[in-house]
């Protein structure tokens, strides 16, 4: 049950990035519940191994890269999921960024 709310709880940050961004867009809820179910698995199998493989470059820039290999898993997200756009890397940047501070408000405000 803990995972269908945080689920839920990602789908509805993805479509409040969607909407707070211009260079995003997302068709429907329906499209951000499967962006929402597909960054989930990227961020839970492939992103770490991004990380583990780019340690020593994110070392020298000092986490920075981390940055762009979020938006790599954003983009990665787009192109699986039909009805989910990002016009560009940065918006995937400045999209990752959005979606990892509303999905973080939300789960604690469903703490509450």
């Amino acid at each position: 049950m803990k995972t269908l709310v945080h689920i839920l709880i990602s789908a509805v940050a993805v479509y409040v990035a969607a909407r707070v961004l211009p260079g995003i867009s997302v068709d429907g809820p329906g499209t951000a519940l499967a962006v929402a179910v597909v960054l989930g698995v990227i961020n839970a199998l492939i992103r770490p191994v991004l990380l583990l493989l780019t340690f020593p470059i994110n070392l020298m820039t000092l986490g920075l890269l981390t940055f762009a290999i979020m938006g790599l898993c954003v983009e990665g997200a787009a192109a699986v999921v039909p009805g989910f756009e990002v016009h560009g890397f940065l918006w995937a940047m400045a999209f990752a960024v959005v979606f990892a501070f509303l999905n973080w408000f939300l789960n604690a405000a469903e703490k509450i």
